[in-house]
């Protein structure tokens, strides 16, 4: 059973889908898993971010739907915003960091499955279904299968379609995933279950951490396979937008013929789902993606075919124009813009980002993707610019943090002379850092580290020693304020230690 004593604040995504007909819990986290065992039913956390592209494609598509308010009478619905009061401490009591995670627990308190969040609605429902009926959590059922137990078709499917991406190591290493997938996948029953996994493997050891050789062939032969079938193509289309060009890539050699041939297939695939009509607006997109994506593997500084780039223009500016749904266009314009970039349109990315700042909920998440262009550009100075507009603007503590710490980074990289600069802006952020409760756990503890390795680099060789020192000093006095025996007085006190550097 989870501690006790933890309590998000209320959340506009809890005010906005109450009205909609989800009773979303307002209280208590450790009340509400009371009030599910009291009650024998599971509970559904949501962890999310306001700005969060995936988040609001999560509220647009799947929160608002009939069907998933319907099921939300069977289990006790709470939603943990990232930047609400005690926030980041119980991501780290629940192992979860990326946005969105989604977890259904047991009445009991322990969990049941991770939600694939990148799914289309429909599938999304079907796995939640089979996690409410669930008769043990997945970490036995992945226990039972790989021992060679025997497993119902349900309990198989809800293995498929666990939210590995999310899974923070809860139930496999890192590093021995891909090999677990793929045993997974040879003891599965043949058909969709089965090549889903098999995907899922090559996803896994596609990740730049992977361990162990990949059997090209096979691993071709596998993806050809799902991408001329249409069906299969489409079922897997979150893995298949998600991971183009690294599946291609770890599947072939460059300027091979089954390189040649892995391409075409992949190309075609995408072409398919991004014109149909049952995907949503963001896949559709993402698919689009995929293809500037595809069309960059052995090309990236190259031009485009022209056909493609009109194609860009079109579906994004079809796209903009039919999206009106303040959640959706968060999600929607991300990855508009998004494509736009990468095909090299970086003047109708800025366009559209420009226009969506007016419009947006969290226009300072669209400002780190002007930054991005202007970093694309070459115009280092206008991309620290939207690095600080995207700071001064940006609302709530760890999302402040987080947004701090990048504009931090692009002065590291872009300006590192800068030295005063670069050092008010540290100050700027310790000193927000220290009057922020819980600012050590989680998200906020892996984005602090980070910065802590790039101010040491910067500091290579003592160059910088006078401005780290005073940092330091300043870092010093805020770590002081922690109790002694909190988790988070060590990872404050090694941000900046002497023996990191």
């Amino acid at each position: 059973m989870p501690a006790a004593g933890q309590k998000p604040a209320a959340s506009a995504t809890a005010a906005a889908a109450a009205a909609e007909g989800i009773n979303w819990y307002e209280g208590d986290v450790d009340a509400a898993f009371a009030f599910a065992k009291a009650n024998n039913k599971p509970l559904f956390l949501y962890w999310g971010a306001t700005w969060c592209p995936p988040c609001n494609q999560v509220k647009a598509t799947i929160f608002n739907r009939q069907g998933f308010i319907e099921r939300s009478r069977f289990f006790v619905p709470v939603h943990i915003d990232g930047d609400s009061a005690g926030a980041q401490k119980l991501g780290e009591r629940f192992k979860v960091r990326g946005y969105p995670t989604m977890i259904l627990f047991k009445p009991d308190g322990s969990e049941i499955t991770r939600l694939p969040g990148e799914v289309d609605a429909d599938r999304y429902l079907q796995t939640l279904t089979l996690g409410i009926s669930a008769n043990r959590p997945v970490r036995q059922t992945l226990q039972a299968a790989l021992a060679g137990g025997k497993l119902s078709a349900d309990e198989w499917r809800l293995l498929a379609y666990y939210s590995w991406d999310t899974d923070e190591q809860q139930l496999v290493n890192g590093k021995d995933l891909p090999a677990t997938l793929k045993r997974l996948a040879a003891a599965s029953p043949a058909g969709d279950i089965a090549n889903r996994l098999a995907l899922s493997a090559l996803v896994a050891a596609a990740k730049p951490d992977a361990a162990g050789a990949v059997d090209k062939t096979a691993a071709a032969a596998q993806l050809n396979k799902t991408l001329a079938d249409a069906r299969s193509s489409r079922e897997n289309m979150d893995i298949l937008t998600n991971y183009p060009a690294e599946l291609v890539q770890l599947a072939s050699d460059p300027k091979s013929a089954a390189r040649s041939k892995l391409l075409a297939a992949a190309s075609l695939a995408m072409q398919r789902l991004s014109a149909d009509a049952s995907l949503s607006k963001t896949d559709r997109l993402s698919a689009l993606a995929a293809q500037v994506s595809l069309a960059r593997i052995d090309n990236p500084d190259g031009a485009l075919p022209p056909a493609l780039l009109k194609e860009v223009k079109q579906k994004v500016a079809q796209a903009d124009r039919a999206t009106t749904d303040a959640f959706e266009r968060q999600s929607v314009i991300n990855t508009a813009a998004h494509a736009l970039s990468d095909a090299g349109l970086l003047d109708d990315s800025d366009s559209l980002l420009k226009a969506e700042l007016k419009r947006s909920h969290a226009p300072y998440y669209f400002m780190l993707s002007l930054a991005s262009n202007a970093k694309k550009r070459g115009d280092k100075a206008a991309a620290i610019n939207w690095y600080e507009q995207a700071y001064q603007a940006a609302q709530g503590p760890a999302t402040r943090l987080q947004w701090g710490v990048a504009y931090l980074s692009g002065l590291l990289e872009l300006a590192p002379q800068d030295e005063a600069r670069i050092e008010k802006v540290a100050h700027g952020v310790f000193q927000e850092l220290g009057g922020t409760q819980n600012a050590f756990y989680e998200r906020n503890r892996s984005v602090l580290e980070r910065l802590g390795q790039k101010l040491t680099a910067w500091n290579n060789g003592g160059s910088h020693q006078a401005a780290v020192g005073r940092l330091r000093g300043q870092l010093d006095g805020v770590c002081a304020k922690l109790p002694t025996a909190d988790d988070q007085r060590a990872a404050c006190q090694g941000l900046l230690s002497p023996a990191r550097a």
